[in-house]
């Protein structure tokens, strides 16, 4: 019987089917993705720590005194310290290595994975590279490669390979002595890795360790760092899950519209099924047996096309599918049969979910009157309940309010179902409050006042049309208005920032940079009307937290808000104190506000500072400071920038000016300056914006397309349904132009009411995307745009699509002879 259905309807069954697949295959395809690269990322952890027990890392780039490494070494307990120089370098190509200078006897007992292999490993122009760096140099043994770090360039020879680095990992290991020479980092290091005796209390360790640790040191163990890895891209991942979930319960919503059609249309069956002896219990059955078999098959196919989705994501978009959080090369996709088969379980669960309310609803039908096919479930007198509906809008407004889970908006998100699931429920009602005084002003005109009396009579029927519409559309439209308010923000925060007309700056460089002769001379450069000089620091402010940045910014005390958007009120600085201003997401991270104090390690020491406003910043997730670079040269006495902000003389020529700035730079760093012109910023800033969102426009493309499909499968069951209805409508004189017409406007009314209430909640749950989604995901705020063109073409295109399906599905029914329709009454 359940094959017999699908034959006769198999246009149902696939969108149903199709629906639950496309919200399985995003949602296993996005956990894929984020497995495969944070495994990558784990693997190029472990490689660059190798197996030590324990870490301990500088807080900054610029490293720890190495006085540290020798009092480390002889605590009681460490049995082996390895002192490391890690660099961030690149090459004159672009690729982008991991540099690590290395004691090869300490490393021999700590990491030994890191020690390599090859004839000359004393030699101090020696570098052993990983299969990955070799492929990217296009070196051999032997041949000569450039290296710049920290503003520096060296060429070294390759002496030989490093079998112990992890696959895809480009890594370079050089002499730790010769790092510190090259490099200009003489009597600095960024970690230290320990080894433990055999018999040693980790814990008593590791607190003798951190009573010897200098302010710009931390220790970090294996968990922290993996930790902090997951943490880099989670709130963006798990939000693309929700997204997909909620893609998938578009998919039941569907799949219970189709059951519903379906079990109107068989009720004469099922009731002689029932007359025969059939059970309540096995009619239930057999409508969620079907529900069940959509579900599956929608899972099943939902996750094979998954793999391939990730597949093709790591490919085109790499482990951070656009969302810039993993940087290097590109991860293998690892696939997990566990996480597959619940990913198809809950496909399974949300087609359950729609079919169980129809099965309901079709055991509670009287035989007796459905086997004459006068049980219809149609009662004009009866008023669509509101209780249900109202309910889940209070459960979903209290859930919007709710604090976050682990950081997560979990809560935010079970706001998002319990309305979506609440304004469904509130179709009938909405559906008669509307077409009510519409009815009303209808007139006397046969097709019209048809068409507005079929709806009215029928809400409930009318629901369960729109309810994959409303669900497919609200979706669609709370993600327009998310993307479109956070887009328009974004350009006029990079309007903000972006002040000047010329931006130049030294890469990966913490250390260094343009002296302030160097700095005289730029500012002095022909075509340069005005110049700032400012510095990025990354600071480690909490082992399992990616790092913050610290930036050096000329601001002035008396207008802050010229140098930076602020967002809150400018707290007044008390005496003898030094401000500081946080960026909105690090005021959400680390729980501050204006009028607090805040303990940041400088120039080796712990430095207080007072913050005194927050201000916006979409460029770090993860926090950041900006601080006065008067006050930052007071605190660290380091002069030395690597940024540079230019505004051109009237009339000056950018490239002149460039070449200008080029002539007085050190010739040791001219090769690595980079110069990009403000509007060329604020594009590829925007372009990286619609990069990282492009699985949510491909989120909103399904949607529309899951909406216009449901739309047409919708009015294609309902209009052969009513064949009969049509066929009597013929009998007693009606034209069959008049039906086709009051078809279209039936169609058109119920487009109509679908796309105002999808638009309506769509707004409704884009508001909760902007005020609690966002900023409990990524700690930042936004202001709403609306993106009217698109709302205003969504509305168009379903009432147009709504009323072609209808007249399409009418026309077929018509085409059936007028005798035929009505025969099964006599």
């Amino acid at each position: 019987m359940v094959l017999g259905e699908w034959r006769a309807h198999p246009a149902r069954v696939i969108l149903a089917a199709a629906a639950i697949a496309i919200g399985v295959a995003l949602g296993f395809a996005v956990y894929l993705v984020n497995r495969s690269a944070l495994e990558t990322f784990a693997k190029a952890i472990d490689t660059v720590s190798g197996t030590a027990d324990l870490q301990v890392h500088s807080v900054t780039a610029a490293g720890f005194d190495e006085g540290l490494y020798p009092t480390l070494a002889q605590i009681p307990g460490v049995a082996a310290a390895s002192p490391v120089v890690e660099l961030n370098a690149h090459t004159a190509a672009g690729a982008s290595l991991t540099v690590l200078g290395l004691d090869v006897l300490r490393a021999a007992a700590v990491t030994p994975g890191l020690v390599g292999q090859g004839a000359h490993s004393f030699d101090a122009q020696a570098a052993y590279l990983s299969q990955t760096a070799m492929t990217a140099l296009s070196a051999k043994a032997g041949s000569p490669v450039t290296l710049t770090a920290a503003g520096r360039s060296a060429v070294f020879t390759v002496a030989g390979s490093l079998p112990g680095a992890g696959e895809d990992q480009a890594i370079v290991v050089i002499d730790i002595a010769d790092a510190q020479w090259r490099f200009g980092l003489l009597g600095r290091l960024q970690r230290v890795d320990l080894k433990f005796g055999a018999d040693t209390s980790t814990q008593a360790v590791q607190a003798a360790i951190t009573r010897a640790l200098p302010p710009d040191a931390q220790i970090v163990t294996q968990r922290q760092e993996s930790h902090r890895s997951d943490a880099l891209s989670r709130a963006y991942r798990v939000n693309l899950e929700m997204l997909a979930m909620v893609a998938l319960m578009t998919g039941g919503f569907l799949v219970y519209s189709g059951q519903s059609l379906s079990v109107a249309r068989r009720r004469p069956q099922f009731a002689l099924l029932r007359v025969l002896g059939l059970s309540q219990r096995r009619l239930i059955l057999q409508i969620v047996i079907e529900g069940a078999a959509v579900g599956l098959a929608g899972g099943i196919i939902g996750v094979a096309a998954g793999t391939g989705f990730a597949t093709l994501a790591l490919a085109l978009f790499g482990g951070d599918l656009g969302g810039g959080y993993f940087q290097g090369a590109r991860p293998h996709l690892a696939f997990a049969p566990g996480a597959g088969l619940v990913f198809l379980l809950l496909g399974l669960i949300a087609a359950l979910a729609g079919a169980l309310w129809p099965a309901l609803q079709a055991a509670r039908s009287r035989p007796a009157v459905a086997l004459k096919n006068a049980d219809l479930g149609i009662d004009p007198r009866r008023k669509p309940p509101l209780v249900t509906a109202l309910v889940l809008l209070m459960i979903g407004g209290a859930l919007a309010f709710a604090p976050p889970i682990g950081g997560l908006p979990l809560l935010g998100y079970g706001s998002m179902a319990a309305i979506l699931a609440g304004g469904i429920a509130l179709m009938p009602a909405l559906a008669r409050a509307i077409l009510g005084p519409a009815r009303r002003l209808a007139g006397d005109a046969s097709a019209t006042r048809l068409a507005f009396d079929r709806l009215y009579g029928a809400p409930g029927q009318a629901a369960v049309a729109l309810c994959g519409i409303v669900a497919s559309v609200s979706l669609m439209a709370a993600m327009g208005i998310m993307v479109a308010s956070f887009r328009g923000s974004v350009d006029d925060w990079l309007g903000q920032i972006l002040p000047a007309d010329l931006y130049m700056r030294l890469p990966d460089l913490e250390a260094g940079g343009f002296d302030p002769a160097a700095q005289d001379r730029l500012a002095h450069a022909p075509g340069v009307a005005a110049i700032e000089f400012r510095k990025v620091l990354m600071l480690r402010l909490a082992p399992d937290q990616p790092p913050a940045a610290l930036n050096v910014v000329p601001i002035d005390p008396t207008a802050p808000q010229r140098a930076l958007p602020l967002i809150s009120a400018v707290s007044p600085l008390p005496a003898g104190e030094t401000a500081v201003w946080a960026s909105e997401p690090m005021a959400r991270l680390y729980h501050l506000n204006p009028g607090q104090a805040v303990t940041v390690p400088l120039g080796g020491q712990p430095r207080r500072l007072y913050v005194r406003g927050i201000w916006r910043d979409y460029a770090r997730q993860f926090g950041a400071l900006a601080i006065g670079d008067t006050d930052y040269v007071h605190l660290t006495g380091d002069r030395f920038r690597s940024q540079v902000a230019v505004t051109l003389a009237p009339g000056a020529d950018p490239l002149r000016t460039v070449a200008a700035l080029r002539a007085v730079v050190p010739p040791d760093i001219v090769a690595d300056m980079t110069f990009t012109e403000s509007k060329s910023l604020r594009a590829m800033a925007l372009k990286i914006f619609d990069r990282s969102f492009a699985v949510t426009y491909a989120l909103e493309a399904i949607a529309i397309g899951i909406g216009l499909a449901g739309v047409a499968a919708t009015f294609s069951a309902q209009t052969l349904a009513r064949t009969r209805e049509f066929g009597m409508l013929r009998h007693v004189g009606a034209l069959k132009r008049q039906i086709v017409a009051m078809l279209a406007l039936e169609g058109a009314l119920l487009g109509a009411v679908g796309a105002l209430a999808g638009l309506s909640l769509g707004a409704v749950l884009g508001q909760i995307l902007i005020q609690v989604i966002n900023p409990q995901s990524f700690n930042w705020s936004m202001d709403t745009r609306w993106p009217m063109g698109l709302l205003l073409s969504l509305f168009g295109v379903l009432v147009a699509a709504s009323a072609g399906t209808a007249v399409l599905s009418g026309s077929r029914a018509l085409s059936s002879s007028t005798i035929r329709a009505v025969r099964e009454d006599w």
